[in-house]
């Protein structure tokens, strides 16, 4: 079992654990550690199945001594025989366990950290309460975005991790562990997505009033499909014909916005030169459509509180829906 192919060992692992109630609850969806689509997390949920079986078993053992004790309990034992039952199934039994367990998990760290020359970098900066992105590939000019992460299946990525403010944690638990970012810092993390689909990452470290809220998508592509997105991404998006984008620099939104191929170049808040194109609003809290993109800009603070954002809530509702317009339609 513990030489076999990552695929078979998932295949056996969901096996066990669709056959009980107990072990479903948990084990799938888009943000969990235990449904892994990368070879990171394969090799972390393998080694919690190791340990939650040998839990079982062992109490289990247990559970028969006691058993036998009970039914058997007008045997007298001899004190050699107590000792020797001592001896085996204390110290002895227990130190080869952990030690078995502990070289196990010692052969496996190396694996989950592994040293990578890869062509794609993708910087990762921790803001509160929002990611921002850059891509860097060879041969290709840097492509900034914010709030949703890309990457190749079947290509290692090295994820470079700061922050900007307090302490954040990167994780995508479908893909790998977490890795804290921390101010001053920076930190490395590889990954290797070897399953095409949308997974849920998150910040793993309280940093302030919207922590919880502070949510991102991971996409794994392949990569035919990868390098087209890049492409898209390094080039304005045309956005949509009406009102909006006048609006939207009327207004000021671009002191503190970027959006490529036009005059808006702050950098205070998310990239939304594409914004259209991703699967959330606010840094996972909302999907996104106009009328949550409308929300947000009305009252930010109301949906993610201790945002720097102001509201613009003074705006009529008409001009609202026509920045949301030109927004949405940035993919």
């Amino acid at each position: 079992m513990f030489g076999c192919h990552p695929q078979q060992r998932r295949s056996a692992f969901a096996r066990f654990a669709t056959g009980s109630p107990l072990f479903c609850c948990g084990c799938a969806g888009r943000q969990s550690a235990l449904d892994a689509a990368g070879s990171e997390a394969d090799a972390t949920s393998f080694l919690f199945w190791v340990l939650v079986i040998t839990g079982a078993l062992i109490w289990l053992a247990l559970a028969g001594l006691l058993v036998y004790a009970i039914r058997n309990r007008r045997r007298t034992w001899s004190e050699d025989a107590a000792g020797r039952l001592i001896l085996w199934a204390g110290p002895v039994f227990s130190s080869t366990v952990l030690f078995g367990l502990l070289t196990y998990t010692l052969w496996l760290m190396p694996g989950l950290r592994p040293p990578t020359d890869s062509a794609l970098r993708v910087e990762v900066i921790g803001t509160q309460f929002w990611w921002r992105v850059v891509y860097r590939k060879s041969a290709r000019p840097p492509v900034t975005s914010a709030n949703e992460i890309r990457l190749p299946v079947g290509e290692r990525v090295e994820f470079v991790l700061r922050s900007d403010d307090v302490v954040h944690s990167f994780w995508i638990p479908s893909l790998g562990g977490k890795m804290d970012m921390i101010p001053g810092r920076t930190n490395t993390l590889s990954l290797l997505a070897e399953r095409a689909g949308s997974y849920g990452g998150a910040c793993a470290e309280f940093c302030g009033t919207s922590h919880a809220l502070m949510a991102f998508s991971a996409v794994a592509m392949m990569p035919d499909d990868f390098e087209r997105w890049l492409d898209t991404q390094s080039r304005p998006a045309p956005g949509a014909p009406g009102p909006g984008r006048d609006l939207f620099m009327r207004h000021g939104c671009g002191s503190c916005h970027r959006i490529d191929g036009t005059e808006a170049r702050g950098l205070l808040g998310p990239d939304l030169s594409h914004i259209g194109g991703r699967e959330t609003v606010g840094a996972g809290i909302l999907p996104n459509t106009e009328e949550t993109i409308a929300r947000f800009v009305a009252e930010p603070a109301a949906l993610k509180p201790g945002t720097r954002m102001p509201s613009f809530s003074m705006l009529p509702p008409e001009e609202i829906r026509a920045i949301a317009t030109y927004l949405k339609g940035l993919k």
